[in-house]
């Protein structure tokens, strides 16, 4: 199965389940980025991530995002910005700026 397929799957296997899920999508990208626009991944709180939008800090940042678009059960659109500052100590910084919309999924009994 390939990533993109695993990444559905587990959004879907979620949502039968009845437990809360956020499907990430790169809709933007600019510059050096770790994957491209239409990379997804699944996050469900407690249960980890399927998928990936690149890794490390950015991706980090995204799954907390999740977290928050899930308690506010609204989509969001995020910004990763993996160009160089002036202060840091990794000189491996791709150099890129990535948008991903968060589409939160929850029970409907759970509220609206």
């Amino acid at each position: 199965m390939t990533e993109a397929l695993n990444v559905l799957s587990a959004f879907e296997d979620a949502v039968r389940a009845r437990r809360p899920v956020v499907l990430a999508t790169i809709v933007r990208a600019k510059g050096s980025t770790p994957r491209g626009v239409g990379s997804r991944m699944t996050i469900e709180p407690g249960a980890g991530a399927v998928g990936t939008i690149g890794g490390g800090c950015g991706e980090a940042q995204v799954v907390e995002d999740a977290r928050a678009a899930l308690a506010e059960r609204r989509p969001r659109l995020v910004r990763v910005n993996l160009t160089e500052d002036l202060y840091s100590w990794s000189p491996a910084v791709c150099g890129g700026v990535f948008d991903v919309l968060l589409e939160p999924w929850w029970p409907p009994d759970q509220g609206e």
